[in-house]
């Protein structure tokens, strides 16, 4: 600072020993500079003495912990730090920032009513300094204004790295948040550094504006790959909608994608909702510098950085619709590109946006764009979160066609019903707990065209979504309740002559985020409950539940009460998913075996076709069986 014109500066330190090593070192090249033996703590100087007060690593020194000795030593220290300054003056304090020193500086200093700012101190160009801390270095500003008494007025800022301006935000909490996302970031990068195979790893970067998250980022390491010069590092932007697919959406499908790519380390970008992109070279130019941060140590110098993607754009969504549902939360409609120029239609839950609730295919006539759109879009790619009218939204939908693979097993579940003479015509009286956006009985009730479909939804909002949008439609052979299902049931077993269904199908989600079981609600599988649910099942019927739970103790509990209440239960594990199908049974006379299963699948393929429907080719229901397991 002196040798650059700043030369009236004073420097104060406890240690006599110090102060006079200074003194003979600076004493003929700095020969204005003065060094006094002073304790922070009860200091000599006069009142507004100084404009600045520059603390390179006190604070940290003296504030080792949050013992009331200790912050009463900072409150003495900070009383003289203000003492001493003129109004207007800057208290300027270089720090590594850790929580309960952040915490305690912004809290006194924006009490006292003075500006406080926390700057990110960025590394040198040589990056010699981040060699030297793994943690970023963090200089508070602290300007000091008159107090004006019972205001209640804090300016608290933070300015990082990649910002241009500083950011204002509401409270000391934000704050010292904003500096711990920093500082898990510097960790991050130091861990892949030093051990890049070691664990997952994942981050979000937010809209600085908005604060909201705009890209999802997957760090995935393939050390088998062979090194060469071309293949060390790559990009991998996830087309838009297409983010919750396996291959996008799960650790083993990314370690998939980035052996398959060829990539020792292979970053996949997922785009967010409700934010506009300009197309990938906007992207590349906007990631570029904070994905080279993530670069692996062994790429070279200068080496360009490929941005892939799956035929080279960023895909398309179209918001059709967004609204809140007082049971279910806030909740969209959104179109999809997928596959092959095929469009999907979405019902996502905000929160829980990385989940697929219901999902149908849209019939190629009906795609939200056309081919000149489509054209427009490879020029600009952009997130339309315009809401497009619903006049042939219904219209859309592809009826004959079940987008997850866990309806397709549970349909196929249908196949041990024992009844191969099930042609169009026989009856089939189904009861499924769960509506969504109906596809899972609506596509019962057209491939059975002689069936009667009851659905139970909790929700009058889906209700309403699915018959806008998803094509749903009641009439003589389907009927919606909307009811508790736990409430429905049992006022079903409850009758005096209980309704017998010959497939009851559970397909309900809980609404707790807490529980190891998304999928049913533990309600439905208590022992008591499935009593009643077997009251209500005719005694060669069929029980399907749709099991999601990463508890294996709780899926082991839910496995025990089915077999106490059901004699024969099969599993039917879904590839890449979660998801797993229970079919349940009540035969007293012993297990069917699964060759049986497998040819009685195959009857029912045969004989369910409609004559001149050409079906997907998907609905080979043997296949579908050809991993059931007895439990």
């Amino acid at each position: 600072m002196y040798d650059v014109g700043y030369q009236d500066i004073v420097n104060v330190d406890i240690s006599e020993v110090v102060i006079n090593q200074m003194r003979e070192r600076n004493a003929h090249r700095r020969p204005k500079m003065s060094y006094l033996r002073v304790d922070m703590l009860q200091m000599d100087f006069q009142d507004a003495q100084f404009q600045v007060v520059l603390d390179k690593g006190t604070l940290d020194a003296i504030l080792v912990d949050e013992e009331e000795a200790t912050l009463q030593r900072v409150d003495r220290m900070f009383s003289e730090i203000s003492r001493v300054l003129q109004v207007g003056g800057r208290y300027l304090c270089v720090s590594l920032a850790q929580a309960h020193v952040v915490k305690k500086a912004v809290g006194y200093f924006s009490q006292e009513g003075w500006m406080v700012r926390v700057h990110q101190v960025s590394g040198s160009a040589d990056g010699v300094a981040k060699q030297q801390f793994v943690l970023p270095v963090f200089v508070y500003v602290m300007t000091k204004f008159k107090k004006i008494p019972d205001s209640v007025l804090q300016i608290l800022e933070i300015c990082t790295e990649e910002q241009d301006k500083p950011v204002r935000v509401e409270s000391a909490e934000q704050l010292i948040e904003a500096v711990k996302e920093r500082q898990l970031y510097a960790l991050l990068r130091s861990q892949l550094n030093k051990n890049p195979s070691a664990s997952h790893v994942s981050l979000d970067l937010c809209d600085a504006d908005a604060g909201k998250p705009r890209y999802t980022l997957h760090v995935v390491d393939s050390p088998s790959v062979k090194a060469s010069r071309n293949n060390h590092f790559a990009i991998f932007i996830i087309p838009q909608g297409r983010e919750t697919e396996w291959l996008f959406g799960t650790e083993a499908g990314r370690k998939q994608l980035a052996a398959s790519a060829g990539f020792r380390r292979l970053i996949t970008v997922a785009l967010h909702r409700g934010q506009h992109y300009e197309g990938m070279e906007g992207i590349q130019a906007e990631l570029s510098g904070k994905v080279m941060e993530l670069a692996p140590p062994s790429l070279p110098s200068q080496q360009q950085v490929p941005f892939l993607s799956v035929g080279g754009d960023i895909g398309i969504r179209t918001i059709q619709h967004q609204d809140t549902s007082a049971m279910s939360g806030e909740y969209l409609i959104e179109d999809v590109k997928g596959d092959n120029m095929c469009y999907f239609r979405r019902l996502i839950f905000l929160n829980n946006r990385n989940v697929v609730q219901s999902e149908a295919r849209l019939l190629s006539s009906a795609a939200p764009r056309g081919q000149k759109q489509r054209k427009k879009d490879k020029k600009k790619q952009r997130s339309d979160s315009t809401e497009a009218p619903a006049t042939s939204a219904c219209q859309a939908i592809d009826r004959s066609y079940l987008c997850c693979e866990h309806h397709k097993a549970m349909v196929a579940g249908l196949a041990l019903l024992r009844k191969p003479e099930l042609l169009p015509g026989a009856q089939l009286s189904v009861l499924v707990i769960g509506l969504g956006g109906g596809s899972l009985p609506l596509f019962i009730h057209d491939y059975f065209c002689q069936s009667h479909v009851e659905a139970v939804e909790i929700d009058p909002s889906m209700l309403e979504v699915a018959t806008r949008w998803f094509g749903f439609s009641q009439g003589d052979r389907m009927k919606v309740h909307i009811s508790d299902g736990l409430d429905y049931v049992a006022e079903l077993a409850a009758a005096a002559a209980p309704a017998q269904y010959d497939v009851v199908m559970f397909d309900v989600d809980s609404k707790d985020p807490t529980l190891g079981m998304s999928c049913p609600p533990p309600a439905f599988v208590e022992t008591s409950f499935l009593q009643k649910v077997r009251t209500i099942l005719a005694p060669e019927g069929v029980f399907v539940v749709n099991l999601v739970c990463r508890d294996s103790l709780l899926k082991d509990s839910v496995l025990a009460a089915l077999k106490e209440v059901f004699p024969l239960l099969y599993a039917r594990r879904i590839e890449g998913e979660v998801n797993e199908i229970l079919f349940c049974q009540q035969y007293p006379e012993g297990k069917l075996a699964a060759p049986e299963l497998l040819e009685t699948a195959r009857t029912l393929e045969r004989t369910l076709r409609r004559p001149g429907q050409a079906w997907d080719s998907s609905y080979v229901l043997s296949d579908m069986l050809k991993a059931v397991e007895i439990v």
